[in-house]
């Protein structure tokens, strides 16, 4: 018995051990000084634009964590023979409008960057994505969990992959009626196109969002959940939308997703899964030895938008971003010593203050309302 208990707190130890020794890996710095090239985007066989993004692989020790690709010819082109340029737009998008394809020819696309290398994609067939049932929502533990349910009544499908765009409608913790004017060296009152207390946000998903039906008789995706927001979040402050936008896969595409969310997302757990190699299917043709990150496939591209309002969830008190102070001065030299730093919010015997970001929802949204807003 005393020995069986000497084994049992033997075991422990070790165990306690290995988790309190867990340390976090950094990758030494990359020495060389090569960048390969980075595809991001799908060819779209519907009615709305098709979008790729050119980018280069940075040093985990570079400061900049992006680097577009600017200069380059993009082609897509089908194994009849046709070919659409895309236009460059900027910080390395390149773009096409709607290109209406035949699902029966098979497309690649085809890159020359300005450095005169080339790199082609496999061809791949068009495989027709189903409609978005629905995009929904469910409350659990204090937080909105978001979710998307579809299905494929030809069981052809089997195989989805999804992104989304946030937008939500906040407002900065003080309302601010009065700006200083360092021309005039003296606080002015605020136009009306000049109110920074509320704003809209964006941001888009990170992670990598799929599901396999494979393993049911039926093509069938229920409640697959998106993303989940606390209910505390600035997001869901007034009122928070999510475009949600639904992919076709193909087997090996799946696999090479699924792949990249190993790599991403699961690393750095004491059991988590070993890194495994990334093979896509761009490959540089002017010499076959430079790697290329990137899947292409080929489908038309479902979406559906949903809104929600802060009157359709549980009242929940906003923790705002930031830690906030209303101070007051009599004289407004502050402002003019330290420009920006402080924002006057209101005058009376006394000026009241605080710092930008409880002011200024500017720093993190924009006070235009977008086009789709309702």
């Amino acid at each position: 018995m005393i020995k069986a208990r000497y084994v049992l707190c033997s075991l422990a130890l070790v165990l306690l051990l290995l988790l309190h020794c867990r340390k976090p890996y950094y990758p030494p710095a990359i020495a060389s000084s090569g960048s390969y090239l980075v595809v991001d985007g799908i060819i779209n066989s519907g009615n709305d634009s098709t979008i790729f993004t050119l980018s280069r692989t940075v040093s985990v020790s570079a400061k900049a964590t992006q680097n577009p690709v600017s200069g380059a010819a993009v082609l897509i082109e089908s194994d009849a023979g046709s070919s659409w340029p895309l236009i460059e737009g900027g910080k390395g998008r390149y773009v096409s409008g709607p290109l209406g394809l035949s699902s029966s020819p098979k497309y690649r696309v085809r890159i020359r960057t300005s450095d005169g290398l080339q790199y082609v994609s496999d061809f791949v067939p068009v495989k027709p994505t189903p409609a978005i049932d629905s995009v929904g929502y469910v409350i659990k533990n204090g937080d909105l969990q978001v979710y998307v349910n579809t299905h494929d009544p030809a069981n052809a499908t089997r195989y989805y992959r999804w992104d989304y765009a946030e937008t939500w409608q906040f407002h900065t913790e003080y309302p601010s009626s009065l700006k200083a004017d360092t021309i005039k060296h003296k606080l002015v009152y605020r136009t009306p196109d000049q109110y920074v207390f509320d704003c809209f946000g964006n941001d888009k998903s990170t992670n990598v969002l799929q599901a396999s039906t494979t393993n049911l008789s039926s093509d069938i995706v229920y409640q697959s959940r998106l993303t989940r927001i606390a209910l505390t979040s600035e997001k869901l402050e007034k009122k928070y939308s999510i475009l949600v936008k639904q992919y076709a896969l193909t087997a090996d595409a799946y696999q090479f997703y699924t792949t990249l969310k190993k790599n991403t997302e699961q690393l750095g757990e004491l059991f988590g899964p070993l890194p495994s190699g990334l093979t896509g299917n761009i490959h540089c043709i002017s010499n076959p030895d430079i790697p290329v990150l990137g899947y292409i496939t080929a489908t038309d591209i479902q979406s559906k938008r949903i809104f929600i309002s802060a009157a359709d969830l549980p009242p929940a008190a906003t923790i705002y971003p930031y830690n906030c102070e209303l101070d007051s001065i009599a004289s407004p030299d502050i402002f003019f010593t330290y420009p920006g730093v402080y924002v006057p919010i209101a005058s009376g015997r006394k000026i009241y203050y605080s710092s930008r970001e409880c002011v200024d929802c500017t720093i993190r949204g924009r006070t235009d309302t977008p086009s789709f807003w309702k």
